[in-house]
């Protein structure tokens, strides 16, 4: 009894407070971490809900088609409709590499512009003009994806479809790789843009005055200093960038050109990602062509997963950002 008593005493003393402003810093704490667990919690919500329909294509009979074999699944280099073709020969492995592949290129094109306008904007454009500059690239970040895939639709096809047509190579409409990693490298440009820009301004001013001091031009002291100096925070904004470039879905879906079989490596052949996969049949409501394009979520993200680590992992190895 004397036990249970000392337990309330100290726990009645842990709850007091000696001014009303300590009780409303403890309820601001508690709202934060109420706020915190919500957030948080969604993430699990997520992965239980696509993971619950997603194994569903491996353990049932799927109205008679057949389980689907996973190995043939992660490793299948054709996709098949089941509800059009009555079959579970549904290959990913072929998407996994358009995706990987398509995503890389977006991001050699991308990060160098990006870097570059950013530094442009930061370092080396008169004030009124960078002002000018930082509006565009930020109108640019908020424009919806469906926009730029209508853009890329409309315009990047035509002159995807006449690049092919002097090089002399067949282009179905300008449906092609070469077509999907334009639309995405424009998508996530801003993107880099903006964040390297941040990283750029946050360098110390001293390294740069130190720079100059030391006999270095302004362009040797931009590109050898500055840019070395930020070098984590524009691999942070090539972190968030390839993110997004995995992770999108409807610009993708029409100008990809939705292949069925692959991997598709050629610039003028039509692909396939993920995401434009699982958007493709989503269409259906129940069944196997249903329940399979959760299958496929949960192959992106595996792969958005490893991919953030082994990026971070990089990030940490190459440094700090130097901030004023």
């Amino acid at each position: 009894m004397k036990k249970n008593e000392s337990l309330f005493m100290n726990l009645k003393k842990s709850l007091s407070f000696n001014s009303k402003k300590e009780f409303v810093d403890f309820l601001v704490r508690v709202f934060f971490l109420i706020c915190t667990i919500i957030s948080a919690s969604f993430i699990f919500i997520i992965i239980f809900f696509i993971a619950r329909e997603g194994i569903k294509p491996f353990v049932t009979d799927n109205d008679g088609i057949g389980r689907v074999n996973i190995i043939r699944f992660l490793m299948g280099t054709t996709w098949l409709e089941g509800t059009v073709f009555r079959s579970n020969l549904y290959g990913v492995g072929f998407i996994i590499v358009n995706t990987v592949y398509i995503t890389l290129l977006a991001l050699l094109i991308a990060m160098p512009v990006g870097v570059l306008t950013a530094l442009f904007i930061a370092k080396i454009a008169p004030k009124k003009l960078s002002e000018i500059l930082r509006t565009t690239v930020e109108l640019l970040a908020a424009i919806p994806s469906i926009v730029y895939g209508l853009f890329g639709s409309g315009v990047i096809l035509k002159i995807v479809y006449d690049l092919a047509k002097v090089f002399g190579v067949q282009s179905p409409g300008g449906n092609s790789v070469l077509a999907t990693v334009l639309v995405l490298a424009l998508m996530i440009l801003p993107t880099i843009t903006a964040l390297s820009e941040v990283a750029i301004r946050s360098v110390r001013s001293d390294i740069e005055k130190g720079s100059l001091a030391l006999g270095a031009t302004k362009t040797q002291t931009n590109f050898k200093v500055v840019l070395t100096s930020a070098k984590s925070g524009i691999f942070t904004a090539a972190i968030l960038g390839t993110g997004r470039a995995l992770g999108e879905a409807t610009a993708v879906y029409l100008v990809a050109g939705n292949a069925r079989s692959g991997p598709s490596l050629g610039l003028f052949q039509t692909t396939s990602t993920l995401t434009s996969t699982m958007l493709q049949g989503l269409k259906e409501t129940i069944g196997i062509d249903y329940d399979i394009r959760f299958s496929v979520g949960i192959v992106l993200m595996i792969i958005i997963l490893l991919t953030n680590t082994i990026l971070n992992f990089v990030k940490r190895r190459i440094g700090k950002v130097d901030v004023k």
